[in-house]
């Protein structure tokens, strides 16, 4: 027996694993999650003898409490501790921990009712598990037929089965495969769906008639993941779907298992007149019917499933009677219907069919049962029936569909679901003659509470919102979280007269009493956005598009606000020319609709100490012609040839999700600008890049490829983040961060002083350059409060080893000033406007450029 510590956040699939070992006669311990599981860690460090074994839950988003498990089991006195990591997908980061850490395995939560053997695999000694043959039976080795067209993949399989003692026969094609099952039987047979000719189902189809492999149990073999595969697969007789994208052991586990059912099948043909014997060590419920229904004999797990003393108290009854005559609902199944009476009487073998059985205190038991025909001899006499309670199955296939359909953090309704409820809401309503509501909210201030008092009050004032909508709510109305501060709401059967106020007063309810966390009060204020539903409602993304514009008109009505939908609108017709960039901006990125506009950056340590102003504008003009440092700037030309600025796009870019494509187009085509012009005179560049972009796997990568495609110098490039917009992975961002800066290139925090995020920023990210925002300089050169701002943000910068950016520089007269504050560099039409293209730069500006080499910022 051993000792097991099981930590899972899910108590469903916590319970079902714990479950399993108990079954096996091990030692539980079931915790929930990574933090009491570092507690015990740290508290067995002078002693092993808590635990054998660890099973841990890898979550979807490892945060730091995983991370500090992770790290005490990659230490010295914890790495031989074996450990069995859970987890929804075969991820990079669970793949590579498994690989670089000893005694270690890793299973997919589909695959959980394999877990006591991985464990037992973990346990066993390296030894062991050495000689151990899984495809050996009593010395003889379980035969299995590989079929596959590809001879490579034939090599492989064949080389991994026969390592782990399966003794393997090889065919290239169906027609081949069918002369091997004609030959010999075979106790698995491991099929790959396509192949030249016929696919694989077509030999599954004749292995059923063929009495050599009638009983063969098949698995289709396959590189596609596809329902289509999968339920033709299945039709045809497969009891499983491999994947050849699977990692090596999993495809063994998958294996073993099939092993494991030939042998309790081969158990029971061999041992039949030894029956009674068997059933008493058999852990699922067995009995055995003639080919009537009455039941000759049962074991003892079978009675007390259904919640009997004793064998007399079946033996001889009829068993539909008993306690399969009713469906899950309790209404009863007609004997002619009873799939379980057909097998009785005409013999049938089935695996793993799912019904439900009764006990006499009427108590419902979801089961899974096998039958066989029962022959003695050549003759039929009944049937075995083995059955398992599949309650806890059930419970953990309710809640993982309970989690596809919900939101973890408010345990509301998802989008998914909210969508499907007002699909079915519109379907009624056409129907009817009554009219319902659905409405749009956005938090309005949900950024500043996020940035200021951190993602943890954050989190707890989207619950708080959720449960203020739910109180507020009937049982008849869904309500939803659409993703990030949004929630979708439908009221059911609304009467028109009451709408305005009714919107209105769920507006003020809401928003009545403040949202307080650490202490502090925060008063939450929504945009809610409402359409209409009736008979003439289009379609759900119809409703949904409307209740988005209204929502985005309550917004840029001044927040706070309610907007119900009106077709008649000129407000209307403005936000969907908003929505209309989508289109416009897709086309724009096909057929190369942007043009790129480069303002200068120049230093100012060039500038007369105590300037004039009329001295500062004569240096700028100077500055600007010979400056070698450009913020690039995206511009959407339309049609007529009018520029337009990103102001007017970048929000419908960011729902539409075409900010990464954007800045991708960005990036390539300032490269290939930098490639060309360098050749002519030594610049360099400062490209924007969206929070989007950061956070996106392999942007590091994708940007290191495009420098190299374009044949740049990296210390050409400086990458500017907008501070404007949260950054939700700053861990991720610091990954991204370090491999640019490792390839050369330079990192610029825009908007700095603008927002309470900079200041974590500049702690947390490797940035050369802070640009100080536009909007801290308007008062300059008078305001004496402005110029102690910018002295401060430059005395932050210069303690973290930065240099500073002033940004949107307006008029000459505050150079000087800047100057005086330490500003390094300056920006803005006070230098020169954004312009199309590269300008010239002078002959004797030129020849300067190509004697100093490649510039950089600073």
């Amino acid at each position: 027996m051993a000792k097991i510590v099981v930590a899972e956040a899910s108590q469903t699939r916590r319970r079902a694993l714990a479950s399993l070992f108990v079954q096996q006669g091990h030692s539980v311990t079931a915790l929930a999650g990574a933090d009491p599981v570092y507690a015990l860690l740290r508290r067995m460090h002078s002693s092993l003898s808590q635990c054998d074994v660890l099973v841990l839950g890898w979550p979807e988003y490892p945060d730091g409490s995983v991370e500090d498990v992770l790290g005490l089991l990659y230490g010295e006195r914890y790495e031989h501790l074996p450990v069995l990591l859970m987890a929804e997908e075969a991820k990079p980061a669970v793949v590579n921990w498994k690989m670089t850490r000893p005694r270690t395995s890793v299973l997919l939560w589909r695959d959980f009712r394999a877990a006591p053997q991985a464990v037992a695999d973990l346990l066993s000694p390296p030894e062991t598990q050495n000689a151990r043959s899984d495809g050996e039976e009593r010395g003889t080795p379980l035969s299995v037929l590989l079929v596959d067209d590809s001879a490579t993949v034939r090599a492989a399989y064949a080389k991994l089965l026969a390592r782990h003692g399966f003794q393997v026969d090889l065919a290239s094609s169906v027609a081949e495969g069918r002369e091997r099952i004609r030959a010999r039987p075979y106790d698995i047979a491991i099929v790959d769906y396509y192949m030249p000719g016929e696919n694989g189902p077509a030999l599954l189809r004749a292995m059923r008639e063929e009495p050599n492999t009638r009983h063969t149990l098949a698995t289709i073999l396959t590189g596609t993941y596809s329902d289509t595969v999968i339920a033709e697969s299945l039709a045809a007789g497969a009891v499983d779907c491999l994947f050849k994208s699977e990692a090596q052991e999993l495809f063994l586990t998958r294996v073993r298992s099939l092993a494991r059912t030939v042998r309790d099948r081969k158990a029971i043909d061999a041992e039949r007149r030894q029956l009674e014997g068997i059933l008493h060590s058999v852990g699922d419920g067995v009995y055995g019917v003639d080919p009537n229904g009455t039941i000759r004999f049962v074991n003892p797990a079978a009675l007390q499933l259904l919640g009997l003393g004793e064998a007399k108290d079946l033996i001889g009854r009829d068993a539909y009677a008993t306690f399969h005559n009713r469906e899950e609902d309790g209404s009863i199944v007609p004997r002619g219907d009873c799939f379980l009476c057909r097998c009785y009487e005409e013999g049938l073998q089935v695996t793993a069919h799912p019904t439900v059985f009764w006990t006499p205190s009427g108590r419902m038991i979801p089961v899974e049962c096998t039958v066989y025909p029962l022959v003695i001899e050549g003759t039929r006499t009944g049937s075995v029936v083995a059955f398992r309670d599949v309650s806890e199955r059930k419970l953990l296939e309710e809640e993982l569909r309970w989690q596809a359909e919900h939101d973890a953090l408010t345990q509301l309704p998802n989008r998914a679901a909210f969508e499907q409820q007002l699909a079915k809401e519109i379907e009624r309503l056409k129907r009817t003659h009554q009219s319902s509501l659905l409405l749009f909210i956005d938090l309005d201030r949900f950024k500043y509470v996020n940035d200021t008092a951190g993602h943890s009050a954050g989190d707890e004032m989207l619950k708080e919102v959720g449960r203020r909508l739910r109180a507020r709510l009937r049982t008849s109305d869904v309500l939803a979280r659409m993703g990030g501060d949004e929630y979708g709401v439908i009221l059911r059967n609304v009467r028109l007269e009451d709408v305005h106020g009714l919107v209105e007063g769920f507006r003020r309810a809401l928003t009545g009493a403040p949202f307080v966390h650490g202490g502090k009060s925060y008063r939450i204020t929504l945009s809610i956005g409402v359409t209409l539903l009736d008979q003439t409602t289009v379609s759900p993304g119809d409703a949904m598009a409307q209740a988005d514009v209204a929502c985005h008109l309550a917004k840029r009505s001044g927040r706070d606000q309610v907007r119900i939908y009106e077709p008649s609108s000129g407000e209307r017709a403005g936000m969907e020319r908003e929505l209309g960039w989508s289109a416009r901006l897709e086309e724009a990125l096909r057929g190369d609709g942007f043009d790129l506009c480069f303002q200068p950056i120049v230093p100012l340590a060039d500038l007369p100490d105590g300037a004039t102003p009329a001295q500062a504008a004569e240096w700028a003009a100077n500055a600007a012609s010979g400056a070698r440092l450009f913020e690039v700037l995206l511009r959407y030309r339309e049609k007529s040839g009018e520029l337009v600025s990103p102001h007017a796009f970048l929000s419908a870019a960011e729902r539409f999700g075409l900010l990464r494509a954007i800045d991708a187009w960005v990036v390539d085509r300032a490269l290939a600008m930098l490639a060309e012009r360098s050749r002519e005179r030594p610049i360099a560049l400062s490209i924007n890049l969206s929070g989007e972009s950061l956070e996106s796997e392999q942007i590091a990568e994708r940007l290191a490829a495009a420098i190299e495609r374009h044949r740049v110098d990296p210390r050409q490039i400086t990458f500017e983040i907008n501070e404007g917009h949260s950054i939700r992975d700053l861990a991720g961002v610091e990954r991204v961060i370090a491999k640019l800066r490792g390839l050369g290139c330079r990192i610029a925090i825009d908007d700095f002083g603008t927002g309470f995020s900079t200041f974590s920023y500049i702690k947390r990210l490797e940035a050369d350059f802070l640009k100080i925002d536009g909007s801290l300089l308007d008062g300059l050169p008078d305001d004496r409060l402005d110029r102690t701002v910018i002295s401060s943000l430059v005395a932050i910068a210069t303690a973290a080893g930065k240099r500073t950016v002033a940004e949107c520089v307006e008029r000459p007269a505050a150079l000087a000033a800047l100057k005086a504050c330490g500003v390094d560099f300056v920006q803005g039409y006070a230098i020169a406007p954004p312009r199309l293209g590269l300008p010239a730069m002078r002959p004797h500006l030129l020849r300067e450029g190509a004697q100093r080499g490649q510039p950089q910022l600073g």
